[in-house]
């Protein structure tokens, strides 16, 4: 998931909900449901919310874990934090916790009083740049904006710094066609490659997963190369693979 373009509100219940083309959808796989049409769950007919309220439920048996363990980069919790966060979760007590931990219930506090004290940091910034983005949206214009980073890239730098004309601009220069894609060839310098993979991934269904041999298929109609861009898809986080490569899917 796109945790830029996710409301908080959206990321705590599991779903958003698409006012323009009327349907709900899952924010871990996508997977939609569309007003008006009813659904069979368990043996129950349900509307579009509570099937996929269901769907949130029972296909990500623990949402909240989920969210915890989240590889993207962007969830900066320590691994001693995660393990408190998950105990808490569960209801264990101070001094169940500080078993488990194999630590003093002293020391179990003064994680929680962290844990608090995070939140009510993250909560600050939150406002505050929530504020000047508002600011910014209303004062800039949009090929000036930054292109959002996505969830799973991997050793972030400068590389991954481009607003939306730098994209443009690459995409103009790299590409023969758009529609359909064509690459004429692809950017030596990284930070225009991660812009050409960006462009690419859009071409392939996240909720698919692919053989080698349909993958090389689908990107051979955008460029020849076909290694290349897988290579580089994996390597910038834009997909994974199992270890033997038999199938490969995009990260969301």
């Amino acid at each position: 998931m796109d945790i830029e373009t996710v409301e908080l509100d959206v990321l705590m219940k599991g779903y958003l909900h698409d006012h323009v083309n009327h349907y709900y959808q899952c924010v871990v796989c996508q997977a939609s449901y569309y007003e008006g049409e009813v659904y069979p769950v368990d043996h129950r007919l349900l509307l579009a919310e509570k099937a996929v309220e269901h769907h949130v439920r029972n296909s990500h048996t623990n949402y909240f874990e989920t969210l915890l363990f989240d590889e993207a980069n962007h969830n900066r919790l320590t691994a001693k934090q995660k393990e408190v966060m998950q105990l808490m979760y569960h209801q264990a007590n101070d001094k169940e916790m500080a078993k488990q931990l194999e630590v003093s219930t002293s020391t179990v506090r003064h994680q929680r009083f962290t844990l608090r004290e995070k939140a009510k940091q993250a909560k600050h910034f939150l406002a505050v740049y929530n504020l000047m983005m508002a600011k910014q949206d209303h004062d800039v214009a949009t090929t000036d904006q930054m292109v959002p980073i996505h969830a799973h890239a991997k050793m972030v730098d400068e590389r991954y710094l481009t607003t939306e004309k730098e994209r443009e601009q690459t995409l103009k220069t790299a590409f023969i066609s758009l529609n359909p894609l064509k690459l004429k060839q692809l950017p030596k310098k990284e930070k225009k490659k991660i812009i050409v993979l960006a462009k690419i991934i859009e071409q392939l269904d996240p909720t698919k997963r692919y053989s080698e041999i349909e993958l090389n298929e689908r990107l051979m109609m955008i460029f020849d190369d076909v290694a290349t861009i897988r290579r580089y898809l994996i390597g910038y986080g834009f997909m994974e693979r199992t270890k033997d490569g038999s199938a490969y899917w995009v990260n969301v």
